[in-house]
């Protein structure tokens, strides 16, 4: 990984909070001007955050794929590189006590 190419999970966190934040403002907007219906009493805020949540979820899945996947990616050579390093630690310490 070089340094100048941001993380995969940076990258993937902030396409999809993006997703989130434009699925928020359109139902805001559409809550506003009464095309989707507003929440019961004072939980205007609380139903379009959930709004937004519920369109942004599906939209993410589908169009985020492929950051997904480098993400996964990743973190699975990371995790490998973490688990060499601890086997070479291992396989040290037990060459040592012996």
């Amino acid at each position: 990984m070089s340094a100048a190419k941001p993380s995969a999970t940076i990258r993937y966190t902030a396409m999809r909070l993006l997703i989130f934040v434009g699925c928020f403002f359109i139902s805001g907007v559409a809550v506003h001007f009464g095309v989707l219906p507003s929440g019961v009493g004072g939980s205007n805020v609380v139903w379009v955050i959930l709004l937004g949540l519920l369109l942004s979820a599906p939209l993410s899945f589908i169009l985020l794929r492929k950051q997904r996947d480098e993400m996964s990616e990743q973190i699975i050579t990371s995790v490998d590189r973490t688990k060499a390093r601890l086997e070479a630690n291992r396989t040290r310490e037990d060459s040592v006590t012996q």
